[in-house]
């Protein structure tokens, strides 16, 4: 990979981890989906598993209620292991205001992406992502309707890259 192509590529990873949260914080659900490719899997500690679009519903449902969302990208790692294949790692910390009895409430989250990227046709987009809360400060999202849990606290997923970067470099 020559350094312009890399410099060029990085950008355009980076660039998808911006969309995402930028879509988070509006709740956009068509910007949010356009981040991943069509067959992308995803995975939420160890809550949640599946398809990007029914991933993108999940957030958006959990996001939805709260009266502000503000997701701030912290540090970011991208990793090349060939022209057409990344791996990264992008930290996150998160503000939502919540509306709540007796007034509003805030909660900060950090955590971090654990992404597959893969260039298609020219297009580099999200192939895997695990999202993970690695702490937060406050829980009152914790009983969402439908039973879910926001925050599995100390779970972490079987598809979590961190654990399973060899595996994945092998498909």
């Amino acid at each position: 990979m020559d350094p312009l192509d890399r410099l060029v590529s990085w950008q355009a990873i980076y660039d998808l981890s911006c969309d995402y949260m930028r879509a988070q914080d509006r709740l956009d659900r068509a910007l949010h989906i356009s981040v991943f490719h069509d067959d992308a899997t995803t995975d939420y500690g160890a809550g949640w598993q599946g398809d990007a679009p029914g991933f993108v519903e999940f957030a958006q449902r959990v996001l939805t209620p709260h009266k502000a969302n503000h997701h701030m990208i912290g540090q970011v790692r991208i990793d090349f292991e060939s022209p057409d294949l990344a791996f990264g790692e992008v930290y996150f910390q998160a503000h939502h205001r919540i509306a709540a009895e007796g007034g509003e409430r805030d909660m900060f989250v950090a955590g971090r992406y654990v992404d597959r990227y893969e260039r298609r046709g020219g297009v580099w987009k999200i192939a895997h992502r695990s999202e993970l809360v690695d702490w937060a400060r406050d829980e009152p999202a914790a009983d969402l309707p439908g039973g879910e849990t926001m925050f599995p606290w100390g779970a972490r997923s079987p598809h979590d890259l961190s654990c399973r970067r060899e595996e994945m470099r092998l498909r």
